[in-house]
Parts: structure tokens; sequence; C-alpha cells
């Protein structure tokens, strides 16, 4: 069965059997009309009968038989012409009707040959592209870069396609660690200097003799320092959620959304706005930690852009195709659908957020992040009227 790529695209194999079937049939073809020119060219060649001699004849015994066979040699040699025309005729018909026959024949078996040696040439390459789509379809961009084709056979040129192809996957798996381990080595080694400014900035204002001044200064340094810690927190959770799930667990959709929405109301409630969950049963395997702090970024980020008597509904459900849907719906500003796909990258704000600092830009690229490492999606659109609502599809295991 000839396998098409797309509407009017063969596969290299069903290309390959067309072009070695026609390349056999046009060679057939052409030694059949070879055969048949040098067969008609020896056909054409007149043949030679030899007439009665009547000096042989005439030592036939009686008069009648040597007048017979003298009188008869014309009509003779008449007949054995038309013999040798029939001769030619059938012997052309013949060769035409019986070659093209077997050349059909043979034509036959040479593609189907085609077609199964095609095959077995280019299975090394459908091993690589097997490969290539296992590492493409990844849930995140570092994981599947553990795999290797391993061709083994002789060293020809789709070998040594297969053994670069490998050495570029153990180049780009190198890097991507040595990126995770710089990020999370760095993050620790952060933690330590904003932790001692912590305490030394809180020291400075509960001294008794601190004045007004200092004080509002050790506030205005805490929350900075509170804004690198959660910087850094996000970095570490970031890092983490790149790499692939080594533990999963029973984890209720609709438990983790009314526990986040419950935990956020204080922050809500300070920030005059409306939160509430929408919660129905849609249990998953997965990471506990990293799928609340998936709800988690969702419900606080609904809370921080959004406008005061405004609202934020986080809901949880299962899809008819059996996957799990968490989805956080909140009032807001209008934001520009242009600017959508830019809000999952780390350190991307939008609007006012890229001058006044607010938050860390981390939120939705963790959001996508733990998303991918679940083997989900995630995707944003704008609300009519203003806000965001932002859906992550997971699967159930």
């Amino acid at each position: 069965m000839i396998r098409m790529l797309s509407p009017g695209r063969l596969t290299i194999r069903a290309r390959l059997t067309l072009f070695y079937g026609a390349l056999f049939l046009v060679a057939g073809l052409a030694l059949l009309a070879v055969t048949y020119f040098l067969l008609d060219q020896k056909l054409l060649q007149p043949f030679s009968f030899d007439l009665p001699d009547p000096a042989k004849v005439a030592g036939v015994a009686g008069r009648r038989e040597q007048r017979v066979l003298i009188q008869g040699a014309p009509d003779t040699m008449l007949y054995l012409s038309t013999q040798a025309d029939d001769l030619r005729q059938a012997t052309r018909a013949s060769l035409l009707t019986q070659g093209a026959v077997a050349l059909a024949v043979v034509g036959a078996i040479s593609i189907a040959m085609g077609w199964v040696i095609a095959g077995r040439l280019l299975s090394p390459l459908h091993r690589i592209t097997e490969t290539a789509r296992r590492i493409g379809t990844a849930p995140a961009a570092a994981l599947g870069l553990h795999e290797r084709i391993a061709l083994t056979g002789p060293r020809d040129e789709l070998r040594e396609l297969a053994d670069t192809f490998d050495a570029m996957l153990a180049r780009l798996d190198q890097a991507f660690d040595g990126q995770r381990r710089f990020v999370a080595n760095a993050s620790h080694e952060l933690r330590t200097p904003l932790t001692l400014n912590r305490s030394l900035v809180e020291l400075a204002m509960h001294r008794r003799t601190a004045s007004d001044d200092v004080k509002r200064l050790g506030e205005t340094l805490l929350e900075i320092n509170t804004r690198h810690e959660r910087l850094i927190n996000g970095l570490l959770l970031l890092a983490r959620s790149e790499n692939e799930l080594a533990d999963r667990s029973p984890v209720d959709l609709a438990d983790v959304v009314e526990h986040v929405v419950a935990q956020s109301a204080a922050e809500a409630a300070a920030a005059d706005v409306r939160v509430r969950a929408d919660a129905a049963e849609a249990e998953l395997d997965g990471d506990p930690v990293l799928l609340e702090r998936l709800v988690q970024n969702l419900v606080d980020n609904g809370i921080r852009h959004n406008t005061p008597g405004g609202w934020v509904r986080a809901s949880s459900r299962t899809l008819p195709d059996g996957r799990r849907e968490v989805a956080v719906a909140n009032t807001g500003p209008v934001v520009p659908r242009y600017e959508i796909p830019v809000i999952f990258e780390p350190f991307r704000r939008l609007g006012r957020d890229r001058i006044t600092g607010q938050g860390a830009g981390l939120g939705l690229s963790i959001v996508a992040a733990i998303t991918r490492a679940h083997g989900g999606e995630v995707a944003a659109v704008p609300r009519e009227g203003g806000g965001l609502v932002v859906t992550v599809v997971l699967p159930p295991g």
C-alpha cells in the first residue's frame, strides 16, 4: 500500500519504487524493441529455394513424372513463399505478444521487489525520524534528549547521519543539563545573602534608637528583599519543573483549586477582588506540589492583574475526551491579543508592569513549564471587557 504524506505527495519509498519500476519498464521496452528490430531484419532476408534441375530430373524414371516435377516447380515456389510470409508475420506477432506479457509479469515482480528493497534501505531513516519525533513532541524542551538512535549495520551514509544526530543530542543534553544546574546552584547561592540581608534589616528596624526614617527605609528594603526572594524561588521552581517528573501520585484538581482559593482569600480581600472556586472532580497522576503551584500562580496572576471590585474564578473539570482542565478567569485591564504569545516567556510583563516592576515575570512561565512537564497544554485568551482566561489541559496520567 502506497502511503500518502499529504494530498498529491508520495513517500520516498513510493517514489523510489515507482522510479525503479518505470526504469525497468523503459529498459524492458528498449530491449524488446531492439530484439524485434534485429529479428525483423533477419526475417526480411529472402528465403532461397532450389528449382528442379532438368539434368537431375532427367534421371527420374518415367517421362510423366519428369513433366510433373518440371511443370509443378512454379506452384511449389509460390506456396513456399506464402508460407515464409506467414511465418514472418506469426513470428513478429508471437514476439510482440509474448514479449509484452513477459515484460508485464517481470515488471510487476520488479516493482514489488523494489517496494520491499526500498523499505529495507529506508528503515534506518524511519528510525531516525521516529526518534526525532519523540524528542520533538516531548513535554519540555530538555525532555527526551537522553534518547539515542544507536543505529547498527554497515557504516554507510545513513549510519553516519544517525551517529551525527546522536552526537548532536548528546551535546544538547549536556547544554540543557548545565543550564539547569547553573540556575539551581545560582538560586541556592543567592538565597543565603538574601536571608542575611533580611536579618540585618529587621535587626536595624527593631532597635530602640531606630528613627522613623530608618524604619521606613527598612520597610522598603524588606519589600525589595521579598521580591528578590520570590524571584529566586521562582527560578528554582522553573528549573525543577523543566525536569521530567520522576514520581507521580493521584491528585484531584478540585481539591487543589479549593485549597488555593481559600489560601488566596486574604490577598484578594486586600486587593478588593472576589475569588471563588467552581471545582468539579478531576483526578490525575502528577506532582502535587507542582500542580498546586500551577493553580496558585494562575490565581495570584488573576488577583495581581485586576481592578478594584473585580473577580477571579478558578474551575476544574474532566473533559469528554478524558483529559483534565483547570481554568482561571479574571477581570482587569484589556489585554491586547497580539501580546498573548509572550506572556508565558520568563521575565515578560505586560503594560505598566514593565515600568513598575510588579511581579518577577516568572508566574506564567512557571505555569507553562509545569504544564509541559505533565504532558499538557496551556492557552490564554483575552476576556471580552478586560481580563484574561488561562486554560490548562492535562492528560490523566
